[in-house]
């Protein structure tokens, strides 16, 4: 999202200064929603779908803590439920509760534990790919997973000091997350590239990425009330799930026990998408919102 097409402005809440990404002005308003990106993402990550979902959907798009433009939390505290809070505190802040949620990957278990505190703030809930306990997970995510180990870190940090080329690691990254990496445009590989070599400019942004890794990883052992698969359970809001085929990162396997877990799901299986549905097909996933929203409203 170019600045000609985006506002962003920066909000304070407790802990935390988030940027606030929405459309320039021009559409009609719709109903107010908000975008979490997934792990390593962005509010960028939501501007096709945002796009798509014009005069239905008045959106904004956070930046999590440490991520994008947004600053480190105050306290350091980079889990799922750090997260969660400082969501919880923009939306408080905002007034403009409830909302339509949408959710990509981490940005997803961050959706559904908010869902599961405060249904006051949540109208429906669309989750790409969602971050919810897979056991054993698939090898592909093992890369990630390792982002969470001790040491890993300051490796990547010494490989990108040596001047690896960002063409070569952006392609990586693509082919990670994508179900179809080739087909993106010269100008969408551009602009990914434009991006890592953004982020490596910014002195906390793998502290953020390996702090949120951590946070998944401990996530997914939680148990008892702050378990994620309990925590679906108790959403009321309805909720769309999405997931590819071609996802490398999180399994296809794992719609059937959230299919299970909420109690009002629908489901769009998308045969040719990676793990970020709504960048790779947004048509296929602004027409399912729109049939959840007409759903919630209705």
């Amino acid at each position: 999202m170019s600045g000609a097409e985006q506002r962003v402005r920066t909000v304070e809440v407790p802990g935390a200064v988030l940027a606030v990404h929405r459309p320039a002005p021009g559409g009609a308003a719709g109903e107010p929603g908000l975008f979490v990106h997934g792990l390593g993402g962005s509010a960028a990550n939501w501007t096709a779908l945002m796009e798509r979902l014009g005069g239905l959907v008045d959106g904004e798009a956070v930046d999590l803590p440490g991520f994008g433009r947004s600053h480190p939390p105050a306290d350091g505290d980079l889990t799922v439920s750090g997260h969660v809070r400082a969501v919880i505190g923009y939306l408080e802040a905002s007034g403009r509760g409830p909302v339509h949620l949408f959710g990509n990957s981490l940005g997803g278990a961050v959706a559904v534990r908010l869902a599961a505190l405060r249904p006051d703030l949540v109208r429906s809930l669309t989750l790409v790919s969602p971050a919810l306990p897979e056991l054993p997970p698939q090898r592909s995510a093992w890369p990630t997973g390792l982002l969470a180990v001790p040491g890993v870190p300051a490796l990547l940090r010494r490989l990108s000091a040596n001047g690896r080329d960002a063409e070569a690691a952006t392609e990586d990254l693509l082919r990670l997350v994508y179900g179809d990496p080739d087909a993106l445009t010269p100008a969408a590989r551009a602009e990914a590239v434009a991006e890592y070599r953004r982020r490596l400019e910014v002195p906390h942004a793998m502290r953020a990425l390996t702090g949120s890794a951590r946070g998944i990883v401990s996530a997914y052992t939680q148990r008892g009330e702050q378990a994620l698969w309990r925590q679906a359970g108790q959403v009321a809001a309805p909720v769309l799930l999405v997931y590819g085929l071609r996802d490398k990162l999180v399994a296809y396997r794992s719609a059937r026990r959230a299919c299970a877990a909420f109690a009002d799901a629908r489901l769009l299986v998308l045969p040719e998408s990676g793990h970020v549905a709504m960048m790779e097909h947004p048509d296929a996933v602004a027409r399912a919102v729109r049939e959840l929203i007409a759903h919630a409203t209705g």
